[in-house]
């Protein structure tokens, strides 16, 4: 056996969510005359997918900007109102007279800031008639039709925007392996975490080719199934992952100093703890190890395995300590699988 620098991974169930999902209502009252857009295609932050019927709005608009247009008319004739009492102050008006000209000229300056409020209103009304996307993302179906009437305090919302790229995934850990992984990352068995990343494998067994990049962590424990959710987000220019899509994702955390073993190795005991067998002195003894998972098929061991120890692979359920063994050398493939080791050959 010899140490090897070993990536640090866990297998974790998950499910893909949409990075940003947001429902399309209207936000004015009116019948539906057009529906813009076409469900299912790609469509961007301020494309037009509804108009509503804008005459009211349209008159409304008129008539806004004709208080605006008297309002400021109200206001110049104050003003010169004003400016005529002051010149006269001691010569043919009073101060009374002044102060009446400043109280007029204040009130048609408020009848003018009311009425562009107003005017500003009524153009965002008018503006609010042809209802727009308020994200990038994919237009679902309509929920309504042409000459349906809609309110803008209705709870139906007119279609659905959902971002698909880029798509978040939520992975599920065991709280108590996310535990135990954090006290390795305290204790620097693993290093610091600064570029968390995800890979994944979809419901058909495909591994998906982008890599996911950590977002956020979970801070609550599912009372149901014990997991915390921690979220990655994946570019998903083809859209193969889908909001409710389950996938199986492996985090990478780090890199350990560890002898790999192959699982058919490992045996556990009543008790819960790894077991394998190695040759000491010609016989068989079993140790007990520490295990910190799995990787490509072989366990992860930590503790309990020296540096150029003799681990026996194969036929173990038939072993007793301290039985003659006879080590014969074997190789082991990727998928786990124990081959004799081909003899050396010796040139001329």
């Amino acid at each position: 056996m010899h140490l090897q620098t070993v990536p640090r991974t866990i297998t974790v169930p998950g499910r893909a969510v949409a990075a940003d999902e947001t429902l399309v209502r209207p936000r004015v009252n009116g019948m539906v005359t057009e529906i813009i857009y076409t469900p299912g295609a790609p469509i961007k932050q301020g494309d037009p997918m509804f108009r509503i019927e804008s005459a009211t709005y349209e008159a409304a608009m008129v008539q806004a900007r004709s208080t605006v247009a008297s309002a400021d008319a109200g206001v110049r004739q104050a003003q010169s109102a004003f400016d005529r009492a002051q010149r006269l102050l001691g010569s043919g008006a009073t101060q009374a007279d002044v102060e009446n000209a400043q109280a007029a000229l204040d009130q048609a300056q408020a009848t003018l800031a009311a009425a562009d409020a107003s005017l500003t209103l009524a153009q965002m009304e008018l503006d609010w008639t042809t209802v727009t996307s308020p994200i990038d993302g994919m237009a679902s179906l309509s929920n309504v039709s042409v000459g349906d009437l809609v309110t803008a305090s209705q709870t139906t919302a007119l279609a659905t925007v959902t971002t698909l790229d880029p798509i978040e995934v939520d992975l599920y850990s065991p709280a108590v392996r996310l535990q135990q992984i954090q006290n390795e990352i305290t204790n620097a068995d693993t290093g610091v975490l600064r570029n968390l990343n995800a890979t994944l494998m979809l419901e058909n067994g495909v591994t998906y080719d982008a890599v996911g990049q950590f977002v956020a962590p979970g801070f609550a424990v599912s009372t149901t199934t014990g997991t915390v959710e921690t979220r990655f987000s994946f570019a998903n220019p083809n859209f193969q992952l889908l909001p409710g899509m389950f996938v199986r994702g492996q985090v990478a955390f780090g890199e350990t100093s560890a002898f790999l073993v192959t699982q058919t190795a490992g045996v556990r005991d009543r008790m819960g703890n790894l077991t394998v067998w190695v040759v000491e002195d010609g016989k068989a003894a079993q140790r007990v190890v520490t295990d910190v998972g799995t990787w490509q098929n072989q366990w992860i061991i930590t503790e309990g395995l020296n540096e150029g120890d003799q681990l026996i692979v194969d036929g173990t359920s038939m072993l007793g300590a301290g039985a003659d063994v006879t080590p014969v050398p074997v190789t082991i493939d990727d998928a786990g699988i124990i081959h004799d080791a081909a003899p050396a050959t010796g040139g001329n």
